[in-house]
């Protein structure tokens, strides 16, 4: 795979690879025992620049693009997703939004602190009738005397209640033409009465990644706080998931390299009735096909994520990405627990961490069925 990569591709890769392994797998059980989140860990990934990558130099970013984002998160996942889905989610969830959608003023007030780490935001899709079907939003904003006045909640967010958390962007209806929902994207800053932001959840996996519930009675915010176009909400979070599918599914080739990198190192030190597990047939076939899932997975972000950068379209190649890693994240977990048997079962073990872990990435940012109802709809199928 090194082939594939430029030599600053190839810096960045093992520069965040050694970050991983010196600075985040070291703290990432007890993390994951007390479900805390480091701020510490988040703020050296803002001092590296990791926040900033995809953005451009002019507005503070590292001049980078999906493709190195992807590198990061990759590196960092293979050792603690909850600190990979931070990056993820505060990059693609969090700043890209404003950096695409946003008026200057926007950019000016929130850009500096979110590319350099010392804030994060959160992205509020996800309601208890509105997952898969985001057109089903039931949150509604209305303008009151220069304000906009929402009411409603959202599930399942991202990085919402971290301590540098400075506001979540909503999803609302504004309006009806005709049947259809008029939905818009708002800033909500963190702070705003009527805005309250739930308990943490408590997580099958992902234990360390910030996620709260949130709710709205009559929050005020300013009119200037709608991002966007009025109405285009909805459009607007299209174009981000499906790059956002493509980091996911990075992050899962992380996920699935590092149960086999696990696995291997066990069943080489491992001694089973005089020989070490290495050594038998069923053990190696288990990690040959650990090792054929990390190399498909990686070929298929690879190519969704550099067509993205060409300006090629790639939304077909992002679900593939998606279906493909996240299958490979699970399945490798499933075996890499099943290689290293009880010792697989206790939570110490990565493989334990990363076995409660995967099964996320399968359901986030567009379920495996909503993944095949993309690829099928590419061929030409479907009513």
């Amino acid at each position: 795979m090194n082939a594939q990569l430029s030599d600053e591709e190839r810096q960045l890769a093992t520069l965040v690879r050694e970050f991983a392994e010196e600075v985040v797998a070291p703290q990432a059980y007890e993390a994951d025992r007390t479900k805390t989140l480091s701020m510490d860990v988040v703020a050296q990934m803002g001092d590296l620049g990791l926040f900033g990558l995809p953005f451009p130099e002019d507005v503070g970013g590292q001049g980078g693009d999906l493709f190195a984002l992807g590198l990061a998160i990759e590196a960092l996942a293979r050792v603690d997703q909850s600190i990979a889905i931070t990056l993820e989610a505060g990059v693609g969830l969090g700043a890209m939004p404003i950096h695409r959608f946003g008026t200057p003023a926007q950019q000016q007030e929130y850009l500096p602190d979110l590319l350099s780490g010392r804030a994060l935001a959160g992205f509020g899709l996800t309601e208890s009738e509105a997952g898969s079907d985001a057109g089903a939003t039931r949150t509604t904003a209305r303008l009151d005397g220069g304000e906009w006045v929402i009411d409603g909640t959202k599930q399942f967010i991202t990085n919402s209640g971290t301590p540098i958390t400075r506001f979540v962007t909503v999803t609302a209806v504004t309006g009806t033409t005709g049947d259809r929902k008029e939905i818009s994207t708002i800033i909500v800053p963190r702070g705003t009465p009527g805005f309250e932001v739930g308990p943490a959840y408590d997580k099958v996996g992902w234990h360390a990644s910030d996620t709260h519930p949130l709710s709205f009675d009559g929050a005020h915010v300013p009119e200037v706080n709608l991002l966007g176009q009025r109405g285009r909400g909805f459009v607007q979070f299209l174009q981000i998931l499906d790059e956002g599918r493509v980091a996911i599914a990075a992050l899962a080739t992380g996920a699935a390299e590092g149960c086999l990198e696990a696995a291997v190192d066990y069943a080489r030190s491992r001694t089973v009735f005089g020989a070490a597990l290495s050594t038998r047939q069923n053990a190696q076939f288990t990690l040959a096909r650990m090792q054929t899932r990390v190399h498909t997975a990686r070929l298929a972000w690879y190519h969704a994520a550099r067509l993205r950068d060409a300006g090629r379209p790639f939304a077909t190649e992002a679900a593939i990405a998606k279906l493909v890693s996240g299958e490979a994240a699970m399945d490798n977990a499933r075996d890499a627990t099943q290689i290293f048997g009880g010792n697989g079962f206790m939570n110490e073990q990565p493989v334990a961490r990363h076995y409660r872990d995967s099964k996320i990435l399968e359901i986030g940012e567009g379920t495996t069925e909503v993944q095949l109802l993309v690829i099928s709809r590419a061929l030409g199928l479907g009513g």
